[in-house]
């Protein structure tokens, strides 16, 4: 158990409570690779719904990816996205309490302009920006401009990820900041203005070098698992190894919601998603994961629960039971948090905020405390 206290950021998180967030459907498709799932366009009109929703429903987070390169398929699933740094800027215009976290390339954005687009965007939503820091580990989304390091590999990308992120705090607290790393090189350089509360730094690792940047880094890490047990030895590996550090870090998890009246609607949904799943889109999403295309379509366990048509584990039941099983995942794994996915987002979002997330609250209280200033 780590015993150091969380950084405080007005989270239900910083004494106990758990953050549940919502991740935002910036691409076309959403999260499920299916010919038959709810229409959905990706579109700014669409997101700004979702936010406003988000906000009424009393989720505390709003987070969008940043995806360059869809996985095409009948469905061009993804291959239209919105820009994550335009899209949450325009969005923390239309809602007030929710914190708003973007996502940016640490192999795109030189720390500097990073530093400053970060300080505006904390400036814009009040004091409630959160960034998203991703290494970058789909090739095809870089070579296609020209932007994929041939010469840095897996840990290596975590090595300049570490140069970039400690570049990006130093520009938000010190006057100038002078710096020769191997990947990056500041010279002099300064930044204002300075955000007047740190933005909330999040990112997902579970390699040991990705696990060990986030614990170091990070407020929050995105962990591996759709079950309590596989969830509770990530989160257990990532408080230890922030705790080596002398800090604690959030650790969260990631699910797809399908909610009905009953358990069996909910269940024909999911079946249907299957049914109809869009086996190029699969194999787009399976290239930019790596494999050879000469192994697509081979059956192991990433394209067993792919077959599912969904993009992460999911609950799949009636609002009741949708509620005691996120309940009980919240329990088993001792997380601090989820990043919430819906497959009709207009219609569950509602459910949500009146059916289930009043139950969580009572069953994690949290007392919020005053958020970070540095």
């Amino acid at each position: 158990m780590n015993q150091f206290p969380m950084t405080p950021f007005g989270l239900p998180s910083d004494n106990g409570g758990k953050d549940l967030g919502l991740f935002l459907p910036v691409a076309n498709g959403g999260w499920i690779l299916s010919r038959n799932k709810p229409e959905l366009d990706g579109s700014y009109a669409y997101n700004r719904q979702c936010a406003l929703l988000a906000e009424q429903a009393g989720l505390d987070f709003i987070m969008s990816m940043s995806k360059f390169r869809g996985y095409g398929g009948d469905t061009k699933h993804w291959d239209s996205s919105l820009d994550p740094l335009v899209l949450m800027a325009a969005l923390s215009e239309v809602t007030r309490k929710t914190r708003i976290v973007t996502t940016l390339h640490t192999l795109l954005q030189n720390p500097a302009v990073a530093a400053k687009m970060m300080a505006t965007l904390q400036q814009v939503s009040g004091g409630r920006a959160g960034l998203n820091v991703v290494t970058g580990s789909y090739k095809g989304e870089f070579t296609q401009m020209g932007a994929w390091p041939e010469d840095v590999n897996h840990d290596q990308r975590y090595d300049l990820a570490y140069e970039w992120v400690r570049a990006v705090k130093a520009l938000w607290s010190e006057d100038s900041v002078t710096m020769k790393g191997d990947y990056f090189s500041l010279d002099d350089c300064e930044s204002w203005p300075k955000p007047e509360q740190r933005p909330f730094l999040v990112c997902a690792g579970s390699s040991d070098i990705g696990m060990r940047l986030t614990s170091e880094e990070m407020d929050a890490i995105f962990l591996s698992g759709g079950t309590g047990a596989e969830l509770a030895k990530n989160s257990d590996r990532a408080k230890s190894i922030a705790a080596e550090y002398g800090r604690n870090i959030r650790t969260y998890s990631m699910m797809t919601l399908v909610i009905d009246e009953s358990d069996a609607a909910a269940k024909s949904r999911a079946e249907l998603y299957a049914a109809g799943l869009d086996e190029g889109a699969l194999a787009g999403m399976m290239r930019a994961y790596g494999f050879l295309d000469a192994e697509i379509g081979k059956e192991n366990d990433f394209t067993r629960k792919a077959r599912s048509s969904f993009m992460s584990a999911q609950i799949v039941g009636s609002a009741k039971s949708v509620t005691e099983q996120l309940g009980d995942l919240l329990e088993a794994s001792g997380t601090d948090g989820l990043m919430l996915i819906f497959d009709d987002y207009i219609k569950s979002l509602p459910v949500f905020g009146a059916e289930i997330l009043p139950v969580l609250r009572e069953r994690f209280p949290g007392k919020i405390a005053a958020p970070v200033a540095s």
